[in-house]
């Protein structure tokens, strides 16, 4: 029989901030054995994240606590008050490849430096070493003419690319554990499947097990042996794949299954164009990501950007709002809004607004609540404010969201939740068009179902246009009425 490399029993963490302690995880119990894949699933705000990232204290700075309980690591149980023990075991015997992999990585060091350093500095690898080792390991990974990106920065890797630059990363040390955040939230289809695929190879060669924490019941199916479903920071259910996928015992488990969507509502088809793009581009140095693209957006209406990564679904959002240089026409409220100068350009802008998929990355960690949503209005001028807080408790009430967390920031909530103070920080301005860059790519699917319907029932009460970037079909089919395929940065 195999050994188990991790038991967690009874694990209780609480966070303490200044406003009081919350209690994240309770009696949170499971297993993993050698060369096992354990998956945790559960809502947005569940406790899956905490649990994993306490096991090496990576929550103590914001404030968790593990209070009681025990966890074994390879028959040693791990003492919490002992940092350097916990901070010689993290990254080394048990890494992470955590669902954010550009927050993760540095963006002012080059990715030798952030695979390697490690190996350098903690193991007393020398330079010459560790670098040769970087290089089997972008190899590895996939990485396309690893020596020549080795001094390349984060941001220019697509998103699969950083993702296999996180696994390289994580597998320097060779870990006996590997614990997977939601490793492919941001993806498309493709490159998910590659990602994973990737993963289970990897999983094998270094003998590894693998802790998958993820929303997507899919992946669960196909590449985990056992399921852990978390409620409230407490589990659920354990079993094995296919029991729990057959007769789901608990009612919590059935409602996540059952999670469906609803089709968007009909539009009026001889509503007025509220935005063209014509002949639109964009270029990075010599690379070509956004090439001659051309659509049109009616009021109301919905229009869904699908294709693979680098496909540039995501520069073409970056153009249409002038967040990165481009050349055609956007035409928006009957100007080009790519000829604005400055002072236009700030009157106009309020009226397009953007949703970007990491929320985490996008919210200010060191502003409130309060700051983050009220920010807009006071980039316009506006300091009255009585008229700034009412409009920020309409906001967050619009998202479902209550008053009595304004004052807090953005690391003390979940997925879910930071997703929504994102969606209102866009509505205060009261826009016109708004576009999601995969809104939902990070959430579990019932989470995931609360926001599209929140979606459309804002488009219904504020007459709305949106535009939609995303890998997931099943969520374009429910919200969107048209779909642009985006292939090499052409509309296919």
């Amino acid at each position: 029989m195999k050994d188990k490399v991790l038991e967690v029993e009874n694990l209780k963490i609480s966070f303490y901030t200044e406003f009081g302690k919350v209690e994240a995880v309770k009696d949170f119990s499971f297993d993993i054995f050698e060369g096992e894949t354990v998956a945790i699933v559960g809502e947005s705000g569940s406790g899956k994240s905490v649990c994993a990232h306490s096991l090496t204290s990576l929550m103590k700075p914001l404030g968790a606590v593990v209070e009681s309980g025990s966890v074994n690591f390879c028959s040693n149980t791990l003492n919490f008050s002992d940092e350097a023990a916990i901070r010689a075991l993290r990254g080394k015997d048990i890494a992470y490849i955590f669902q954010e992999p550009m927050a993760s990585l540095n963006p002012l060091h080059n990715i030798e430096k952030q695979i390697t350093e490690r190996l350098i500095y903690v193991d007393g690898v020398s330079k010459s070493a560790a670098k040769k080792r970087g290089l089997e390991l972008l190899t590895l990974v996939g990485i396309n003419q690893p020596e020549k990106r080795l001094k390349d920065l984060p941001h220019t890797f697509s998103g699969g690319e950083r993702q296999r630059v996180m696994i390289a990363a994580a597998l320097a040390a060779e870990p006996k554990l590997l614990i997977a955040d939601e490793p492919t939230t941001a993806l498309d289809a493709a490159v998910q499947k590659q990602i994973l695929e990737l993963l289970m190879e990897l999983k094998a060669r270094f003998k590894m097990s693998l802790l998958l924490i993820t929303h997507d019941l899919e992946i669960v199916r196909n590449y985990a042996e056992r399921v852990v479903v978390v409620k409230n920071g407490i589990v659920a259910e354990s079993a094995p794949v296919d029991e729990i996928f057959a007769h789901p015992g608990h009612e919590y488990t059935r409602e996540l299954f059952s999670a469906s969507r609803t089709l968007p509502a009909p539009v009026d088809e001889t509503n007025e164009n509220i935005l063209e793009v014509k002949g639109l581009n964009v270029r990075y140095k010599e690379f070509t990501a956004v090439n001659d693209l051309c659509f049109t957006l009616k009021k109301g209406s919905s229009l869904g950007i699908v294709g693979d990564s680098g496909s540039g679904k995501t520069s073409s959002a970056l153009a249409v709002t002038r967040l990165i240089p481009s050349t055609g026409e956007v035409v928006f409220r009957g100007r080009n809004f790519l000829k604005l100068n400055p002072e236009e350009l700030r009157r106009e802008r309020r009226y397009l607004q953007m949703v970007f998929q990491d929320p985490y990355g996008s919210l200010n960690p060191r502003m409130t609540v309060r700051m983050i949503v009220a920010e807009g209005l006071l980039a316009r001028g506006e300091r009255d404010k009585k008229k700034i807080a009412d409009a920020a408790d309409q906001a967050l009430s619009d998202v479902g969201l209550e008053r009595d967390i304004l004052d807090r920031y953005p690391h003390e909530f979940s997925g879910g939740q930071r997703q929504r103070i994102a969606i209102a920080r866009a509505l205060i301005q009261k826009p016109e068009v708004v576009i999601f860059d995969e809104p939902t790519s990070s959430l579990d699917r019932s989470v995931q179902f609360q926001i599209t319907e929140l979606l459309k029932t804002l488009q219904i009460r504020y007459s709305l246009s949106y535009i939609f970037i995303s890998h997931d079909l099943n969520l374009v089919h429910s919200l969107c009425h048209k779909v642009l395929v985006m292939k090499n940065g052409k509309a296919s």
